[in-house]
């Protein structure tokens, strides 16, 4: 079962791989990825019924990737509007990520007289989820524009040291203002969206990653579509000429800060929202959403791999390095459960498990350095709203 889901979640990769090229390569290459990918699935489909995998638990599953994954794509998209088009480093993509988680989730949540939220929040709780989105947004967008005002202005490396900064210290305000946050036990029970609405068998609890899934892929859709539009409108030819010589730009009278500060801003908001979305699907939120290996390192390597300034490769990489995370968790299956070493007994998949996941991505990251240094979707020539693009 669990080499399945493994591979059932590579085949999902592939689902990306052929969105990415849906626009690319010529029309007989988009038939082919899309023969090989319904004959991947289809096989997948077989086996599964085959080894008496019922369908409904492949599918659940399958749901349950393209979620998370679409997720990540998102934050991929977040950081491409900072790193891929302005050449802004931003290595706080957790701490932008979980304010949003956060706020939505006090905002959103009942009110409730147990320990965590303090009364004097009750009148503010128990708002819609579309309220605690664009609050989520809001207050990400702030905490961007506050360290964008500080920063900016300084060397590139001011603003990773400020990012990393800004990310600690939102670990460890929730971790202590456990009136607020509820301390390291985390905010859980946060409402899903439309859960609790009498609308029919869809939202039921058996159906409601599917109604979750879709709403994801809206939310997506309208990320990537207007990130597209603005990455050829003046506006984003305007960043990457910044990210190419600051200097040049400046001297041809753009104003270089306030260009940078929008584009900090416009991507924490896609970060904060995100943070939200995820709070309410998994319906907890705690300090574990700092995570800096998951929810920044993990989200640089999907950039890199798919292919920065390219937004098809930022959710190409999302879904691809996605699978490849996921699919490791099979490496406790392969390993054995002890080693005899010289320096004692090692319990392999608890002290080993988690070192080896890390150390595989670094692997793929590194090859595609190597063989791939623009990523598998380098950077495309775009010229205007108007006009069609040119690959390089």
């Amino acid at each position: 079962m669990t080499s399945l889901i493994t591979l059932l979640l590579k085949g999902l990769a592939v689902l990306a791989l052929y969105f990415a090229f849906l626009r690319q390569g010529s029309r007989s290459a988009k038939i082919a990825a899309f023969i090989v990918f319904l004959a991947l699935v289809g096989g997948l489909l077989g086996w599964g019924l085959a080894i008496g995998t019922g369908v409904n638990a492949l599918l659940n599953s399958l749901v349950f990737f393209i979620i998370q994954a679409g997720l990540f794509a998102l934050l991929t998209l977040a950081l491409n509007v900072h790193w891929g088009y302005t050449g802004l480093f931003n290595i706080g993509v957790a701490g932008f990520f979980a304010i949003g988680g956060y706020v939505s989730a006090i905002l959103v949540h009942p009110p409730t007289v147990s320990t965590g939220f303090s009364a004097f929040l009750a009148p503010y709780q128990g708002l819609p989820f579309g309220v605690g989105l664009v609050a989520a947004m809001i207050a990400a967008g702030l905490i961007a524009l506050l360290v964008g005002l500080v920063t900016l202005r300084l060397r590139a490396d001011f603003l990773a040291i400020a990012t990393i900064g800004i990310s600690e210290i939102l670990r460890l305000f929730v971790l202590n203002e456990q009136w607020l946050t509820e301390g390291p036990q985390g905010v859980s029970n946060i409402p899903q969206p439309l859960h609790n609405l009498l609308v029919p068998r869809f939202l039921a609890p058996d159906n409601y990653n599917w109604f979750y899934l879709m709403l994801v892929v809206i939310v997506i859709l309208v990320a990537f579509g207007a990130i597209e539009r603005i990455a050829r409108s003046p506006w984003g030819r305007a960043l990457r000429a910044i990210r190419e010589d600051e200097d040049a730009a400046d001297s041809l009278g753009k104003n270089v800060f306030a260009f940078k500060l929008q584009s900090l801003v416009v991507g924490a908001m896609v970060m904060g929202a995100t943070g939200a979305l995820t709070a309410h699907f998994l319906k907890f939120i705690g300090p574990q959403s700092f995570d800096p290996v998951v929810n920044t390192f993990l989200i640089w390597v999907m950039l890199v791999v798919g292919g920065t300034a390219n937004n098809r490769g930022a959710i190409l990489g999302a879904y691809l390095m996605w699978a490849i995370w996921t699919s490791t968790l099979t490496l406790n299956d392969l390993l054995p459960p002890t080693l005899l070493t010289p320096l004692g007994k090692i319990n392999v998949q608890a002290q080993l498990g988690g070192p080896l996941r890390v150390m595989l991505v670094a692997l793929v990251l590194e090859l595609i350095l190597l063989y791939r240094p623009r990523g598998l979707l380098g950077e495309e020539k775009y010229t205007s709203i108007l006009v069609g693009k040119k690959s390089t």
